[in-house]
């Protein structure tokens, strides 16, 4: 026999399209895109907080600085404390920076989610186990920060005057909010048997999950610890701005203020809470005693502080650990 040489066909358009995108390098400069939209969109805010810092004394905005990046350490000892397994700690802070500059860019709590989610999983941790483990960071987080809240009520009941935190008539919507969810969510568990299936198993990892990081006293210590002092930290940073600015409340008031305000906007899904977290706190310190205008100005530059000056440090480091493949 014979065998007859074909010719070759010339390639299908876009057949080899995607191996020519350079898909990561483009996902490297998404999040310094996010970035400058969002400097822009609020360039208003960025010039006033700015001149404010320049009036401030600067040994309490250092302390401000000092603390807002303990909160980095703190994430990263919260996060290992939910796993079992040893996480890389250079590529565990670094990530836990990256995903500070992902949570304001991105609805509140997905950026900072899905960054860790990706970085367990590249450590071998596999997805149901590291979402049990987010899972576990967010319960830790949520207990440790109303526990602290509450314990700074009642060790100081007159801190915050709680009428004027909320309007007038908003409690009552609230309630029946939460209540509607609770049963439309109830309703589906009960009548979605493909839902009701996977919300067992995800619960059963997660319990399982959880036993095995107790088991561990260094695991646990560091699971509660951090997520005690992460937003110890964050209060304490506000606490320093207003010290800074000579805001005329107690710092453990502002302290106080800072736990009512975040807790109070933690259901709204703003990308990093920007313009919610500010009005919060804003009503929160005038309602622990302190004047609407130094207010104000205390708020815009702790938003400065913790917000703003990572931003673009953390795209940056978040587009270098998308192209080495970290997350």
């Amino acid at each position: 026999m014979t065998a007859i040489q074909l010719p070759e066909l010339p390639p299908l358009p876009g057949k080899h399209l995607g191996r020519r995108v350079p898909v990561r390098q483009i996902l490297c400069l998404v999040p310094l895109l996010l970035v400058t939209v969002v400097a822009v969109r609020h360039r208003s805010v960025l010039a006033e907080g700015f001149g404010h810092l320049r009036t401030a004394q600067w040994p309490w905005l250092l302390a401000a600085v000092g603390a807002t990046c303990l909160t980095w350490v703190a994430a990263a000892f919260t996060r290992q404390g939910a796993v079992v397994e040893r996480l890389p700690r250079r590529r565990l802070l670094a990530t836990q920076f990256a995903a500070g500059a992902a949570n304001h860019l991105l609805p509140t709590g997905l950026g900072a989610s899905a960054v860790n989610l990706r970085f367990m999983t590249v450590c071998g941790v596999p997805l149901a186990r590291s979402s049990a483990a987010l899972a576990l960071y967010l319960l830790a987080e949520t207990v440790t920060r109303l526990g602290l809240l509450a314990g700074l009520l009642i060790a100081f009941p007159g801190a915050l005057r709680l009428g004027t935190l909320l309007p007038h008539g908003a409690a009552g919507p609230l309630l029946l909010g939460a209540g509607a969810v609770l049963v439309v969510a109830g309703g589906a568990l009960t009548f979605v048997r493909r839902l009701r299936t996977a919300v067992c198993s995800f619960l059963r990892t997660a319990l399982g999950e959880a036993r095995s990081v107790h088991a561990r006293p260094a695991r646990a210590l560091a699971l509660w610890g951090g997520s005690l002092a992460f937003p110890a930290l964050q209060a304490s940073g506000l606490a320093a701005v207003g010290l800074a600015l000579g805001l005329p409340v107690p710092p453990v008031h502002m302290a106080l203020a800072y736990l009512a305000a975040t807790v109070a906007v933690a259901l709204v899904p703003t990308p990093g809470g920007i313009g919610s977290v500010e009005a919060a706190l804003i009503i929160a310190l005038v309602a622990a005693g302190g004047p609407v205008a130094v207010a104000t100005a205390v708020v815009l530059a702790y938003r400065i502080i913790t917000v703003w000056l990572p931003l673009l440090p953390g795209a940056l480091t978040l587009g270098a650990l998308l192209r080495l493949k970290v997350i």
